[in-house]
């Protein structure tokens, strides 16, 4: 559970628009209709009435990305979103092509990430927000429906005001080498419930099926639900039944993904049902003391409590939440605390795990997390605290990765300090031990320091943590939040193209060589933490010298 940063990811905050009007436009995009004596808009007495409540669920910024002379596009939005309400139906997507583009040799391949969310509801949408299997699909040709946007202005372009920021960004490491003098563009647009990760997963569907990402549009509705438009090319016709089929393929080999259900590691849950007998590290909540939150998250909140006369950190699922997936989350991280005993490592003090009043109990770690020292309490750290902060953080991480543990969300957030600024790593809700079998393709952890094998739902193992540490040394180095122009989503479209966080020129070079090492693209290629461990000791070292030799 990330009590921080991660609820719906899938889309940006939402935004005012004080310069644009929803209202001038829905009624523009009337009145073409009845002009064009669309069917909907002369027979159905009611549709002005439907309509109004289409634009009232999405952000006032969808109505940025609706070109009236194509007002149909509206309806077929609106049919979409119809659709998903079918558990049955979902992922509901339709495919168009949209136009042939020149290409030429070396031409740079761009991309733009739209990205819009209407304001949550204060509770969660009544229909859940598991994704069910997709068993039906939405086709409409070319000649119904056209367009939503042209391949416009695609280039580095970001716009600021002081009502919205757009941003967009071209990746320039990625090059087309087509001999051909076009390329088909297609248009695919899903609908589905809006979750956190949406987005990364939906684009690893497309990227499964060889598709690229030229655009992305995201939306998020009023009552929890995703429309979500991507112009794409790597399909190498224009007709679409086969693409349909490809994508129909690829929806069914992600099944359990979209269920939003986790695996069941049925050996770790025998073992916690093994050695569950009243054992020491079984707490009674009626001796467990609550006190002020902490923090929250989407499942559940931090608190500081009190537990047999000591501080301690409360971690509590929130009941009306349970369910099967989030209780295996939970014994997964009760498991693994309960394996690692390292100075660098929160130390576990017990749980209660009689659902539905399920808790995990830490030590308290009053120092805050690092990302809260150098982000809100605006810290600029000497060299050798950076140090000494990097080489807690890699002697954790390298205990974990001995004991076969993977963090899978390693950032600053969960990097905690205690009364004598000792950096210990905390929050196992997504880890997982290596040893457990199958391949890790899931995507997990925060956008912002996801390893790229993770964000393509590729094969990973221990060397995604040691990409998540690259980002947190340049976090350390530069006291900046990565990715600081981009929503959480941008930064993970990019990443995966190759993008990484500008190299700070203020860095020390052998801090900088390091990050770079430590986000090569190839996982093999990066250094293990016990090789970091020994370079950042080394280096402290030498650091240390030069001071003595200074007469500091």
């Amino acid at each position: 559970m990330d009590l921080l940063e991660g609820v719906g990811e899938s889309s940006s905050p939402p935004r005012t628009l004080s310069s644009f009007s929803n209202y001038d436009v829905r009624n523009d995009v009337y009145n073409r209709l009845v002009e064009t004596c669309h069917d909907q808009a002369v027979s159905n007495p009611e549709f002005r009435e439907q309509l109004d409540a289409h634009f009232n669920r999405l952000p006032p910024s969808y109505g940025l990305d609706v070109n009236v002379d194509k007002a149909e596009d509206v309806l077929l939005h609106q049919s979409l979103l119809a659709l998903a309400r079918d558990p049955d139906k979902r992922p509901v997507y339709h495919i168009r092509f949209l136009e042939n583009i020149s290409t030429r040799i070396d031409g740079e391949d761009q991309l733009i990430v739209s990205t819009h969310s209407s304001p949550r509801p204060s509770s969660p949408p009544t229909n859940g927000g598991a994704v069910s299997s997709h068993k039906s699909r939405a086709r409409d040709s070319a000649a119904e429906f056209e367009p939503c946007s042209k391949l416009e202005n695609l280039n580095l372009d970001v716009r600021k005001n002081s009502n919205e920021i757009e941003e967009r960004y071209v990746t320039d490491n990625y090059s087309l080498r087509h001999e051909q003098s076009s390329v088909p563009v297609h248009e695919v647009i899903f609908s589905t419930v809006d979750k956190p990760k949406l987005l990364s997963q939906l684009s690893a569907l497309l990227s499964d099926i060889g598709l690229n990402i030229r655009e992305a549009h995201v939306f998020s509705t009023t009552d929890g639900y995703s429309l979500d438009v991507f112009v794409v090319d790597g399909w190498p016709v224009e007709e679409t039944d086969g693409l349909y089929e490809a994508m129909e393929k690829a929806v069914a080999r992600s099944e359990g993904s979209w269920s939003g259900s986790l695996n069941s590691h049925s050996a770790v849950e025998k073992a916690l049902a093994a050695e569950a007998k009243s054992g020491d590290w079984e707490i009674d909540r009626r001796l467990l003391k609550i006190g002020e939150r902490i923090a929250s998250g989407s499942c559940g909140d931090l608190y500081h409590g009190f537990y047999l006369g000591q501080d301690v950190a409360v971690k509590i699922l929130r009941s009306e939440h349970l369910n099967d997936a989030l209780e295996d989350e939970f014994a997964q991280e009760v498991a693994i605390l309960r394996q690692v005993h390292h100075k660098n490592v929160v130390r576990f003090i017990g749980a209660c795990t009689k659902s539905p009043h399920l808790c995990i109990v830490t030590e308290y770690m009053p120092g805050g997390s690092l990302y809260d020292y150098l982000h809100k309490n605006h810290n600029i750290l000497e060299l050798s605290q950076l140090l000494k902060f990097a080489i807690d953080v890699c002697k954790g991480m390298e205990y974990l990765h001995r004991n076969n543990i993977i963090h899978r969300d390693l950032k600053t957030a969960n990097l905690l300090m205690d009364t004598h600024n000792v950096v210990k790593v905390a929050d196992f809700g997504v880890a997982r031990f290596l040893n457990q079998g199958g391949v890790m393709t899931a995507e997990t952890g925060t956008y912002r320091w996801m390893a790229p094998e993770v964000i393509n739902h590729q094969p990973y193992d221990q060397k995604a943590d040691v990409f998540s540490f690259s980002i947190v040394l340049w976090e350390l180095v530069t006291a900046k939040v990565p990715y600081d122009t981009m929503t959480p989503i941008q930064a993970a479209l990019g990443v995966r193209q190759g993008l990484r966080p500008e190299l700070p020129k203020q860095g020390h070079p052998k801090l900088v060589d390091l990050m770079q090492r430590s986000w090569e693209a190839i996982p093999s290629n990066r250094p293990s933490f016990q090789e970091i461990t020994v370079e950042l000791e080394n280096l402290l070292k030498e650091v240390g010298n030069d001071s003595e030799a200074n007469g500091s």
